[in-house]
């Protein structure tokens, strides 16, 4: 039986470079976080990428090497500073918010963030994760898909 991927995004090669499961629960602890990770990877349905993204509406959890065997995230971001607009645009709070209108809404982010084109000097302070963690060289110039079917 395939699998739904929330999000996908290819790098300028059209190489899978990111794997994004999207689900709306706020103030997760770090056992559910590891735990929901562990139980996707265990079905080895999904590809295996070099970033794997759990986003929630307040914290992103980025695993490198996306199926590798760690439980533990290698980055846990505050994603207030880089949801807020998206947020503020759709007049909605963060434990209000449908689970589809937090996928399109890390979408978006996303979709920003493969073509803006900016310098990673150019980038908030908010965002030097993507630089630290190589997501961001990986996704620029790539393409994002939704609702990929591994």
């Amino acid at each position: 039986m395939a699998q739904r991927l929330d999000l996908a995004a290819y790098d300028r090669d059209d190489q899978l470079a990111l794997v994004v499961e999207v689900k709306r629960k706020v103030d997760a602890s770090k056992d559910w976080v590891s735990q929901l990770r562990r139980n996707i990877m265990a079905h080895g349905v999904f590809p295996n990428p070099p970033f794997f993204l759990l986003a929630l509406p307040d914290r992103f959890y980025l695993w490198k090497n996306g199926n590798d065997s760690a439980s533990d995230p290698t980055y846990a971001i505050d994603a207030e500073p880089l949801l807020r607009p998206y947020f503020e645009r759709a007049g909605v709070q963060a434990d209000k918010i449908s689970s589809q209108s937090l996928e399109l809404m890390v979408a978006a982010w996303l979709n920003e963030l493969v073509h803006t084109g900016k310098k990673p000097s150019e980038l908030e302070s908010s965002e030097q994760w993507l630089i630290e963690s190589g997501l961001y060289e990986a996704l620029m110039g790539g393409r994002l898909d939704r609702e990929t079917v591994a």
